[in-house]
């Protein structure tokens, strides 16, 4: 059964943030708030909390994972970037997009896009996710918490924990989430953005 923390939305608290890191560590699955909708995550190098949740989002292998990174500092490690892509990532960076970028060696294959060898990347504006990927020191993999068949995500923590509180190890609770996911902004092919879902993130600078 999952555990279920009361974590401050603007101030978390350092105690619960270590705790929630080394059940990550540990091999946990997530769910926690974002700058927009709830979202699940767990280690990037862990293949069976990745299968755990492939089957509670009933995945195909063409989803674009996300690794929900704290600044750019990442970037260079996990997707080639030139410096045009830098600037406008830099630009928009922390906000509510991910981006997909072309996943670099540092990637493990079973996270890219099978055909295109992309990756999504995220910085998120939300002291919570902050507090997370300050702690843990490295990014995180992340999926937007939306169920099979339903079209949107939940936002409701307490609703999260009793619908799914027998598939994750931890709910973080920050209080109610959106219903609005990220903007997703496919930057693979440099100087041509392409909007693959409008989102929370104004899409005006993209197009």
């Amino acid at each position: 059964m999952s555990q279920y923390f009361h974590i401050h939305p603007d101030n978390p608290q350092a105690r619960l943030i270590k705790q929630a890191v080394q059940i990550i560590q540990n091999g946990g699955v997530i769910a926690y708030p974002t700058d927009s909708a709830y979202a699940l995550g767990c280690h990037l190098g862990d293949k069976n909390a990745l299968e755990r949740i492939i089957r509670i989002r009933q995945l195909t292998d063409k989803h674009h994972f996300t690794l929900l990174c704290r600044d750019l500092s990442d970037i260079a490690t996990y997707a080639k970037v030139d410096n045009p892509t830098y600037r406008l990532l830099k630009a928009h960076t922390p906000a509510a997009y991910t981006f997909i970028l072309t996943a670099s060696s540092e990637v493990p294959r079973r996270l890219m896009h099978p055909k295109r060898k992309t990756i999504g990347l995220r910085v998120p504006d939300h002291a919570i996710c902050q507090a997370l990927l300050a702690e843990l020191n490295e990014p995180l993999l992340t999926a937007t918490l939306q169920l099979p068949n339903e079209s949107e995500p939940l936002y409701d923590p307490e609703d999260i924990f009793e619908c799914l509180g027998k598939q994750l190890d931890l709910v973080i609770n920050g209080g109610f989430g959106t219903l609005i996911p990220t903007t997703v902004v496919d930057l693979s092919e440099s100087g041509n953005p392409i909007i693959i879902r409008e989102g929370a993130g104004d899409i005006s600078p993209f197009i």
